[in-house]
């Protein structure tokens, strides 16, 4: 009898051992996946506020919640079951999917860029959402968020499943399920706390500290410069994050010769003493966006000019 309970123990002890290893695997390769899709995420983090502009302060945080809860039924409902599917059955799919959600980040930051240069951007609200009542308009900036969502979260799940490739399935699916929540819980206390940074400021202006009222007029004004920064480094984040996914793409299908300009780019500008690794990724990231800037703008006028032109004959 003890000795059968030594063995009990000793078999207790090694799955332990085994949850315990297979804990930090997971959490290892979520890690890294989330770290390889951080670009999306910070483009992800920059364009969910201005779901949440225009509403009254009362309505903005409820408008992020829904719009959070929408984002992790995206993940789990649909992303993450056919992200597995995919690895189990067409792990060949993973690439083209990338390349093809890489070029959708590409197009939508070349056309916020077409659309600045054209002076299209921010214009006057269209005559059919004036129509709108605030909880119809509400409905549709909500359901509009949440289809944004889906692509980049797409994006985010197809960059963390490339990494996590030769990982078991159950392992995938744990990562995949952790990098899901640390992402969603990230991307949206961040927006909640931008998009309420101006009342804080409001509130703090109020203070009888000299301080604080200094501080809060402070946050009042540079919220929109604050805004303003994070739209541009959305749209550049879109560009270096899609030409990237291009470039590894070409890699993968072995066709070297642009993947390989890139690199040697990047190492030629790694070798600067002190800053040699910041250096390197900066032009790593500035050749990726130059590739993604030049992809956006074709994928840009074939869905903008060329049906027009079609339309005219």
């Amino acid at each position: 009898m003890p000795s059968g309970l030594a063995a009990l123990l000793d078999d207790v002890a090694t799955i332990a051992k085994m949850a315990a290893a297979s804990v930090d695997d997971v959490s290892a390769a979520a890690g890294r996946a989330g770290v390889k899709a951080a670009g999306v995420v910070v483009d992800d983090a920059a364009v969910t506020p201005g779901y949440a502009m225009g509403f009254s302060p009362q309505r903005e945080l409820p408008i992020i919640r829904k719009i959070a809860i929408g984002s992790l039924k995206n993940k789990f409902l649909i992303l993450l079951p056919g992200a597995l599917l995919i690895s189990a059955f067409a792990p060949w799919a993973l690439t083209p999917l990338l390349m093809a959600g890489g070029a959708y980040l590409c197009f939508e930051a070349s056309e916020k860029l077409w659309e600045k240069l054209a002076g299209h951007g921010g214009g006057e609200t269209p005559p059919e959402e004036l129509a709108l009542s605030s909880v119809e308009q509400e409905k549709k900036m909500v359901g509009s968020a949440i289809r944004t969502d889906l692509i980049l979260s797409a994006e985010i799940t197809a960059i963390a499943l490339a990494d996590l490739a030769e990982r078991p399935l159950a392992t995938q699916a744990a990562a995949l399920a952790v990098v899901g929540l640390l992402i969603t819980g990230a991307v949206y206390g961040a927006v909640a706390l931008i998009v309420k940074m101006d009342d804080i400021g409001l509130h703090l202006a109020e203070r009888r500290s000299a301080s604080a009222r200094a501080l809060g007029r402070a946050l009042v004004h540079a919220m929109p410069m604050v805004l303003g920064g994070l739209a541009t480094i959305g749209t550049a984040a879109m560009l270096w994050v899609g030409g990237g996914i291009l470039v590894h793409g070409l890699h993968e299908y072995h066709l070297d010769a642009l993947p390989g300009l890139i690199e040697g780019l990047g190492h030629a500008a790694g070798g600067v003493p002190l800053v040699g690794p910041v250096t390197g990724w900066l032009a790593t990231a500035a050749a990726s966006a130059v590739v993604g800037l030049v992809v956006g703008g074709v994928v840009v006028a074939i869905m903008h000019f060329i049906p027009r032109k079609r339309a005219a004959h």
